[in-house]
């Protein structure tokens, strides 16, 4: 038995309907169909699969402090627990840190280290560090390329790099 990809990844998420339209205004997801499972659900998709499927949190579940909606580059590094990120392949790098900065997005970008990929670092509504992995050759303008973001000796006091 082997396994092939990842199916989707499940967000019990806070703030439920804020979290749904952060994917869709920040990462271009879209809702799309689902099975009825007698509960509240959206599932985002890109293209024709779906990819995050969103709950909001059952009446009994314990609350969970709120994460603070102004993530500095130190949240975003650090990570969430206990998934520390996501991550997704993307392309269109210049398009997307537009749609960042035009939706107060706070990312981070870094040339990933001896490999191929230029990565940008953002964070959900709950706390979930999300990766997006664009081909290199997306950043070949950019200056500084090969400085990491994720190093704190390379943070600008605390201001993203995008």
């Amino acid at each position: 038995m082997a396994i092939s990809h990842l199916e989707h990844f499940l967000v019990v998420a806070q703030d439920y309907e804020a979290t749904v339209q952060w994917y869709i205004d920040n990462l271009g997801f879209e809702i799309g169909p689902h099975p009825d499972f007698g509960v509240e659900v959206t599932w985002l998709y890109l293209g024709e699969r779906d990819i995050i499927h969103i709950v909001p949190p059952r009446p009994h579940d314990e609350p969970r402090p709120a994460p603070d909606p102004n993530a500095t580059p130190e949240d975003i590094a650090e990570g969430s627990r206990p998934i520390h990120h996501i991550a997704f392949r993307a392309e269109n790098r210049v398009e997307m840190t537009e749609r960042l900065k035009a939706n107060g997005t706070t990312y981070l970008e870094q040339q990933a280290s001896k490999q191929d990929l230029y990565q940008v670092f953002v964070r959900d509504p709950n706390g979930i560090t999300v990766e997006l992995n664009f081909p290199a050759k997306e950043a070949e303008d950019m200056e500084g390329l090969a400085k990491l973001a994720l190093r704190p000796e390379t943070w600008d006091q605390g201001k993203p790099t995008g």
